[in-house]
């Protein structure tokens, strides 16, 4: 590896490090703002967004630069895959952060249904398995990133449960049909998060292993 390509790499690790701390607190506010039922947070999450959309271009910009001049490959050309990937998932996990703000303004307007189902809960699990992902990449740890994956379910669970818990509550409340759909888009917006997270971890095992573990397939063992 050439000294102006090890610089290049490790400014771009640097520039994809921040993006992910810009995303992280994005959905922390939008996990907070859901939490308060805070307009005004909510509000500032939607007109921030173009940071991170400008940011996410930049880091695109920043791989295609390396891949043309430099053509790396091996352990360095999966890096750069893997950061074009994660850079957009956490583009993605950011706009869904802006919809969970989004549907905070809407419900923040009515007033409160209170449901059988703990959002805290999700959202909490939600945000741990982004950290993880983010963790596991600064690290290149693959092990983290592997029980990310296999925390996915969880979620999943989560957003059934609340499925079948609104489906009931529309049924006794018929006057706050939009209130409901509202509170179980959060738990889709929630749960598309977790996916995105889940992204990232599996591109950590690539980047490191080799190996693709997409579709379910989580049966590699840590290797170290």
């Amino acid at each position: 590896m050439t000294i102006r390509l090890q610089k290049e790499l490790e400014r771009l690790k640097k520039s994809i490090l921040s993006l992910g701390t810009m995303v992280e607190e994005r959905v922390r506010m939008a996990i907070r703002a859901l939490e308060l039922r805070d307009a005004n947070l909510a509000e500032k999450i939607i007109r921030s967004d173009y940071e991170i959309d400008e940011f996410e271009v930049e880091v695109e910009e920043e791989c295609l630069k390396i891949l043309a001049l430099h053509q790396p490959v091996a352990v360095d050309l999966r890096f750069i895959i893997a950061a074009i990937k994660i850079n957009n998932d956490l583009e993605r996990i950011a706009d869904e952060a802006v919809n969970i703000a989004e549907r905070v303004q809407i419900i923040a307007k009515r007033e409160r249904l209170d449901i059988p189902f703990d959002y805290t809960m999700m959202a909490e699990n939600t945000s741990s398995m982004l950290e993880k992902s983010l963790d596991a990449l600064v690290n290149r740890d693959d092990a983290l990133a592997l029980t990310v994956l296999k925390s996915d379910d969880e979620i999943d669970d989560m957003k059934n449960y609340a499925y079948d818990v609104v489906k009931q509550a529309i049924g006794e409340y018929p006057d706050r049909v939009g209130y409901l759909i509202n509170l179980l888009l959060m738990c889709r917006h929630l749960e598309r998060i977790a996916d995105h997270a889940t992204n990232i971890a599996e591109e950590v095992v690539y980047m490191v292993q080799g190996q693709i573990v997409r579709h379910g397939n989580v049966e590699l063992e840590d290797k170290k």
